[in-house]
């Protein structure tokens, strides 16, 4: 065994298994410039193609991202004016109708108001017709029976109408001059 170290060491001497020999590294490296001229001639500008085909999807996609942003915040601009509109408009019709029926109830107060206006009237103008129609009839009952006093008092007849009213009148007068002073 000692024998087999030895022929091994002395032949990894002679040669580094870690170093190739030159034929072999210029092999590779002609090899090596080979393919990459291979693969910068035809599968280089392919993939600058592509990786700028990406570039362009995705600054296209920011840009679109970003239209789209200013679109739907303009959009948002529109319907929170829209809103503010409404809300506006909401509370002018909520104010008008609340004048409305403030005019509404004043209009109907007066016209309340008005009619009961005219049924005093109209009670005052029936009680008045009422107290006179009263009172001619009383000044007719009143005259008559004074008539008849009177006639049995003087022991003539009254019997002329002419003179009959005059006593009579005479005769009320002096009972509502009476009525006043005792007010």
């Amino acid at each position: 065994m000692n024998s087999a170290l030895v022929f091994l060491a002395a032949e990894g001497e002679k040669e580094n298994p870690l170093i190739p020999p030159w034929p072999e590294v210029v092999i590779g490296l002609i090899a090596f410039v080979i393919v990459f001229g291979f693969l910068a001639k035809k599968l280089l500008p392919t993939i600058n193609k592509v990786l700028e085909e990406r570039r362009e999807a995705i600054e296209g996609g920011i840009e679109k991202a970003e239209a789209a942003q200013t679109e739907a915040q303009s959009v948002l601009e529109q319907y929170k004016a829209q809103l503010a509109e409404a809300r506006h408009e909401a509370a002018r019709l909520r104010q008008e109708a609340q004048e409305q029926g403030a005019a509404l109830i004043a209009e109907m107060r007066a016209e309340g108001q008005r009619q009961r206006e005219e049924i005093v009237a109209a009670g005052h103008a029936q009680i008045e017709a009422d107290r006179k129609a009263a009172a001619s009839a009383l000044r007719q009952d009143v005259g008559k029976l004074a008539t008849d006093l009177a006639g049995k008092l003087v022991g003539e007849s009254l019997e002329d109408h002419a003179r009959q009213s005059r006593v009579i009148d005479r005769f009320l007068d002096e009972l509502d001059q009476k009525a006043e002073a005792a007010r």
